[in-house]
């Protein structure tokens, strides 16, 4: 750093009683307060060490990166991908992540078979299919905010009702109310908003906004102790509260476009770039319809890896405890390998926010698919306890790295205007994997006895998904743009 250059001050000093400046390098006494004696350390940096000086820098870098300079203030998209992780901890957390929970103490008030309590599940990942091009539609057209409220009203009045339960049908369509809420509140409608708040850092905006997911998986420990001490009755009815409460208010910090603010995707990244941003306020891409994309290889080659991704994660993750268990482990230790997987899911989110915005995100999302083929045999030959546990991590960071970067190369591929009805149209294609992913091992185990024949299937189908994404290469511009762009009027 340069003899006087001025070095930018995390907080505001409010008093200088401090040693001069000559007493910088002896341990610095100040009679102020902790915050401001903290600011006096932070002031001094420059003349500290060189790697203190480095990691200043690098504090201001990021500041400058996150900084809309049109506003002068950190970029709004960012706060939208906080409110995210908090909104995806409400709507996952309380009831997705917890159900195996209710299950056992629905069955244990209400005696209701097995089958019973799960079909909910399978109504649930029909719904997801089925409903996501309307459901995507709905966020094109109204925005993401308005859903969310609607959703996440749904998801807290579906909680209460749920609460007062007493028979099958009122457990169904209660169950159903749920569901419903917390996908019109939850992912999908948050992952519209980031990928049009968002372009160069696309992919590790939806990294960290995924990161709620893995609070979500963390978090639903705490509703289970909850459960165990107040009753599920309680349970579900203070989570409806707190989703009134605590979501409706952070949905209504959503926005759907950058535009509405005046800025651009990514902010106006430098002050040289404001008048050049105040000139031409939209960026100019090129956005495929729903039915343009649908005309292209990669819409499908996208989708049916997505699927096979899915498929190894359900099938894993439902069939994982009574595999272990038939290997002799206890539930103490299988629920440990459980609770691994959301925690290497971190590491994943870090991965993704490394590579996704610089890499070839086709080249990680096929390296991640190697990942979905290790881990299920890993856990089909497993003589060891590490070999589980290697099952765990490798699972969770290959999943968590997938997820944000086959989202972000959706948006890449056919742009922002009509990304929520693409999405919606693709997962029915996803819902197959999320369908089969349970059901593929239940019927082989059925046939064979053992699950060391499921999970290598599983594997072999994971490799397809890599070379599904191999061949999701970048479709051409529609014919339409390409003849707009060559300045022409006619459209075909």
């Amino acid at each position: 750093m340069q003899e006087g250059a001025p070095v930018w001050r995390p907080f505001r000093v409010r008093t200088h009683d401090c040693l001069g400046l000559e007493a910088a390098q002896s341990r610095v006494r100040c009679t102020v307060s902790w915050r401001a004696r903290r600011g006096c350390q932070r002031g001094m940096l420059a003349a500290q060490t060189p790697g203190q000086e480095a990691a200043l820098l690098r504090f201001n870098e990021i500041r400058a990166e996150m900084t809309d300079y049109s506003t002068g203030r950190v970029f709004y998209g960012w706060y939208i991908v906080a409110v995210g992780v908090a909104l995806l901890v409400i709507t996952q957390g309380l009831m997705s992540h917890a159900f195996g929970a209710y299950v056992v103490l629905l069955r244990g008030e209400f005696g209701w078979s097995a089958t019973l309590v799960s079909s909910a599940v399978v109504f649930t990942r029909l719904e997801d299919g089925i409903l996501g091009p309307i459901q995507g539609w709905l966020i094109d057209r109204f925005g993401p905010r308005t859903i969310m409220r609607v959703g996440l009203v749904m998801y807290g009045v579906g909680f209460m009702l749920f609460s007062q339960l007493h028979s099958p049908l009122v457990y169904i369509l209660t169950f159903a109310l749920l569901s419903t809420g917390a996908n019109l509140g939850g992912f999908i409608a948050l992952q519209v908003a980031v990928v049009n708040w968002f372009d160069a850092r696309r992919a590790t905006a939806i990294a960290l906004l995924s990161v709620g997911l893995s609070f979500a998986g963390l978090s639903s420990s705490v509703v289970i102790v909850a459960l165990d001490h107040f009753g599920w009755r309680p349970v579900a009815f203070g989570s409806g509260l707190l989703v009134l409460a605590v979501g409706l208010p952070l949905a209504q910090l959503v926005r759907h476009r950058p535009e509405e603010f005046g800025t651009v995707p990514d902010g106006v990244r430098s002050p040289a770039a404001i008048a050049q941003a105040q000139a031409s306020p939209t960026v100019k891409q090129v956005d495929f319809t729903p039915r343009e994309a649908m005309r292209t290889p990669a819409f499908w080659f996208l989708s049916l890896g997505h699927a096979t991704g899915v498929l190894v994660v359900g099938a894993a993750t439902v069939h994982l405890v009574p595999h272990l268990t038939n290997l002799g482990y206890s539930l103490g230790r299988s629920s440990f390998v459980v609770a691994l997987i959301p925690l290497s899911m971190l590491g994943g989110r870090v991965i993704a926010v490394a590579v996704g915005d610089w890499g070839d995100k086709r080249i990680v999302a096929a390296v991640s698919m190697v990942g979905h083929v290790v881990a299920p045999l890993l856990l089909a030959f497993a003589q060891h306890y590490l070999m589980v546990v290697g099952f765990a991590v490798i699972l969770g960071v290959s999943w968590a790295t997938r997820g944000p970067v086959v989202q972000a190369m959706r948006a890449d591929y056919f742009g922002r205007a009509s990304f929520g009805t693409i999405m919606g149209f693709s997962s029915l294609v996803i819902m197959l994997g999320s369908i089969a992913g349970p059901l593929i091992p239940a019927w082989l185990v059925d046939m064979t006895g053992s699950y060391r024949m499921d999970f290598t299937v599983i594997a072999a189908i994971a490799a397809l998904g890599c070379l599904f994404f191999m061949l999701s290469v970048r479709p051409a511009p529609p014919v339409r743009t390409a003849l707009v762009h060559e300045g022409q009027t006619t459209l075909t």
